[in-house]
């Protein structure tokens, strides 16, 4: 029997995400914008706490989504995406070799 992945099981999943400056969850702190979920595709589009957060955050909240959720069962892919920061483009070109 193959498990399928919902938004709460991801939603739970990301609550243990912490934001790695000041040690609350990515959820608890509304970080997360948008979860979309095709067949087991996972995107997730997120922002940090304010637009000139040094992008090594982002870069290690993304890796902590991504390897958070690779682990759920029912999950085939995952892509994360940086919204609303002055380096976001830049950013998700690293996040995606992650």
């Amino acid at each position: 029997m193959t498990s399928t992945i919902n938004k709460s099981k991801i939603e739970e999943a990301l609550a243990n995400v912490m934001d790695p400056e000041i040690g609350i969850s990515i959820m608890e702190m509304k970080l997360v914008d948008q979860i979309d979920i095709d067949d087991g595709n996972i995107s997730i589009y997120f922002h940090l706490t304010a637009p000139f957060c040094p992008p090594v955050f982002a870069m290690k909240i993304a890796k902590d989504i991504k390897d958070t959720l690779e682990k759920l069962e029912g999950v085939k892919s995952v892509k994360v995406t940086l919204k609303d920061h002055y380096m976001a483009e830049q950013i998700n070109k690293i996040i995606e070799t992650l």
